[in-house]
């Protein structure tokens, strides 16, 4: 269909929909997918949500480092050779799936030559390691990225090396030759690039051929410790970034920024300070992100270092500010509490911050888990949105959007993306070899696709209404107390001169909110997101809520 026509089709359902029929458009969930088109017949239009979100355009005006990206383990995503590990061409053929939902970023965990499934000790940091395919594979992928302005962001991992490098074989087979000298960086200046010692302290190990000399590895013995104190490494770590800038990538997500100097946090800025500064001298416009596993007051403190973003723990997992809001644990109104109170206190620290909310990831257990009883399905889909509605650049682990399980150990986390209740359909991984056994509480993919009270299709509306509201992605918070309670979430976003209200309904009961402003216009109802068939109703200043249900009016 041609745009003249999307665009008179987006007038007539605006005009039936917001312009005082009293019923609130469904966006998300309340029409089967036959149902998933506008039609016209004589000037008159049928259908509802699904039709409005088709016409919700992509927001303009949205700044460098907003958006909406979505986290792939491509070991587990999708096999494209039919070896059962997940590779960069399978990354490649899902990416319509994926932008289909409306992400406009990538997350990649690390894909560099490794001795681990998870690949988080690097070998080599100038490759694709082989099991996910070559740099051409990866040159390929970046190229279809960009033709569908996906922007790409890779894990990079400079906390520790792994103990296979060149970098510390060389450093080891070095200090086993000095037969009681002392060790010269000058001789050999990968000694430099990592904490050797002749002290054998906490979480040190002794080093291969000596008897006398030890070296860190906070997180595994065969992940040695980088020194990035060292000017040496400093110029190789450049190197590094610029090979990868070059190649096209949008950042990188630093991982385990907190142990560059563990229990060191000041270290740990000046670190990320001069990282953040290296790299934007390459590339102005780069996007960074740091894994700050602590406490908000902590990684707002990491904000000091000039880095665009740190994830922000406080809202994700299962102890977290979402999940304690849709369980019950927690009033409704201390969502939007957190979120405008997290403004001012990054903001002490960077007034430039972009916050990185997210809801789990690939250290977490899923989100499945965390709800029980008849209203899970319920909790599922809107814990989801919450995420999704916070200010910055959101990031959502693969298979959230299809509410899958994952708990335990780390192998079971990053089970295999669940395309199919078929493991022998094209294109399944087989996970991680020490998975256990897990049986998924929802249906698969193709399953879902075709129900328009997925799980699915409710992450896939939510994106799409994030995507249409500028002051959703970067929008300043304001709490409406008047409008809050115990089990109502209500806050305004405001971008500019643009400002919108967003109320949710965190019970799974129907909740009446009074609307009305003195000396204001009423407002309407511009989206909806809804977990099941029940739909709001906006009548004489009073919105009746659905159970779970969520609305985007527009003042």
């Amino acid at each position: 269909m041609g745009r003249n026509w999307k665009i008179v089709i987006g007038c007539l359902i605006s005009i039936c929909l917001f312009a005082g029929c009293g019923k609130s458009p469904a966006v998300g969930n309340a029409l089967p997918v036959e149902a998933d088109k506008a039609i016209v017949e004589e000037g008159a239009v049928t259908g509802y949500s699904m039709s409005l979100n088709e016409e919700l355009e992509k927001a303009q005006g949205i700044r460098p480092g907003y958006g909406t990206t979505y986290e792939v383990f491509v070991y587990s995503f999708y096999d494209s050779n039919g070896d059962g590990i997940g590779d960069l061409n399978g990354l490649t053929d899902k990416l319509d799936y994926i932008s289909d939902m409306g992400f406009d970023g990538l997350w990649l965990m690390p894909i560099m030559p490794s001795t681990t499934y998870h690949k988080y000790d690097v070998t080599d940091y100038y490759d694709i390691d082989p099991e996910y395919g070559s740099m051409k594979d990866f040159e390929k992928l970046i190229g279809a990225c960009q033709e569908r302005d996906m922007r790409v962001i890779i894990d990079l991992v400079i906390n520790h090396s792994s103990s296979r490098h060149p970098w510390f074989l060389e450093a080891c087979e070095y200090l086993a030759g000095l037969d009681g000298q002392e060790p010269s960086e000058a001789e050999c200046p990968s000694f430099g690039y990592y904490h050797f010692s002749k002290e054998q302290k906490a979480k040190y190990y002794q080093v291969p051929g000596t008897t006398d000399w030890y070296y860190e590895g906070q997180f595994w013995s065969e992940m040695p410790d980088l020194n990035l104190g060292n000017e040496s490494l400093r110029k190789e770590i450049e190197a590094i970034t610029g090979f990868w800038l070059e190649k096209g990538v949008a950042g990188f997500r630093l991982d385990a920024a907190k142990e560059f100097y563990t229990g060191a946090d000041s270290a740990n800025i000046e670190v990320l300070a001069w990282f953040s500064q290296m790299v934007k001298a390459q590339k102005e416009d780069a996007y960074l992100v740091a894994e700050v596993w602590s406490d908000m007051a902590t990684y707002a403190s990491y904000y000091d270092s000039g880095v665009d973003s740190m994830f922000n723990f406080a809202f994700a997992d299962s102890t977290g500010i979402i999940a304690g809001v849709v369980n019950g644990n927690n009033p409704a109104s201390g969502y939007g509490k957190a979120m405008a109170a997290l403004q001012e206190q990054f903001a002490q620290h960077n007034p430039d911050f972009i916050d990185a909310p997210f809801y789990t990831n690939h250290d977490m257990g899923r989100s499945a888990g965390y709800y029980s009883g008849n209203n899970a399905p319920k909790q599922v889909k809107i814990a989801g949105a919450l995420n999704l509605l916070m200010s910055g650049n959101t990031f959502t682990y693969y298979g959230e959007e299809l509410g899958m399980k994952g708990a335990g150990k780390d192998e079971n986390k990053r089970a295999p993306m669940y395309w199919s209740a078929d493991k022998a359909e094209t294109g399944m991984c087989q996970g991680p070899m020490d998975m256990d056994p897990v049986k998924m509480k929802y249906p698969s993919y193709e399953e879902q696709k075709e129900d328009s009270y997925s799980i699915y299709n409710y992450y896939k509306q939510a994106v799409k209404v994030r995507n249409a509201f500028p002051e959703i992605i970067q929008g300043t918070v304001e709490v409406l107390p008047d409008l809050s309670s115990k089990e109502i979430a209500a806050f305004s976003k405001r971008d500019g001169e643009n400002k919108i209200t967003i109320i949710c309904n965190l019970s799974p009961e129907p909740r009446e909110v009074r609307t009305e402003t003195a000396g204001e216009d009423s407002p309407e109802i511009k989206a909806a997101l809804y977990v099941d068939e029940a739909s709001a109703e906006l009548k004489n200043d009073v919105l009746t809520l659905p159970g779970y249900g969520i609305v985007v009016l527009d003042k």
